[in-house]
């Protein structure tokens, strides 16, 4: 399966697209490669584009002011969407950075082009519903994770979600979006092996 069809599958998986929908939007649809470490967006910009994974891991972060230190917010990974929900779907300034924590390729589509689709197609309507519907349940989630879960419970949920995770990304990442120092992911990791 190349990049489009992997980007049709899902898009289909996703909202419901059918082929005929896809084909409207193909020609808007634009590569990416970055860099281990580049950004997809920064802070205090507004993000433009819409992106789908096809290969890589990225993580969106905020950096506390009193300590310099960098915590994590959410991990996109390989066929999955990237994207600054609230900057993107608002079109107002982002409140973190998104960044590439490996090489990796996207395949983008831009803001005015998804409005353009919307206004041609009420599928297409359906997916900027299903988009911000998605923004809302990713953040409460994790807002739920923190207050209702364990930090094994967020581990077990972060594996289900990003299976492959641990051979792309250092522990210190992961331990900092699940909420927890170092020490306590080793202990979890060691728990969970042994069960």
């Amino acid at each position: 399966m190349d990049e489009i069809e992997k980007l049709s599958f899902a898009l289909s998986h996703f909202a419901g697209l059918s082929e005929d929908d896809f084909k409207l939007s193909q020609d808007f649809w634009l590569p990416k490669h970055y860099k281990k470490g580049d950004f997809y967006n920064l802070r205090g910009t507004v993000c433009t584009y819409f992106g789908f994974i096809v290969e890589g891991v990225f993580r969106s972060y905020t950096i506390d002011e009193k300590t310099g230190e960098e915590k994590n917010v959410f991990l996109y990974s390989a066929n999955g969407f990237v994207v600054s929900f609230k900057s993107f779907i608002n079109q107002m300034p982002c409140d973190y950075h998104t960044q590439a924590l490996t090489d990796a390729l996207i395949i983008y589509i831009r803001y005015t082009d998804l409005l353009s689709l919307y206004h041609q197609s009420h599928r297409w309507e359906k997916f900027g519903r299903l988009l911000a519907q998605e923004a809302f349940n990713v953040t409460m989630t994790r807002i739920e994770g923190f207050i209702l879960k364990s930090p094994e419970e967020r581990y077990l949920d972060l594996i289900k979600k990003h299976p492959d995770i641990f051979n792309y990304v250092p522990l210190y990442h992961i331990s900092s979006y699940l909420g927890i120092q170092g020490p306590s992911l080793s202990r979890i990791r060691k728990r969970i092996s042994g069960k």
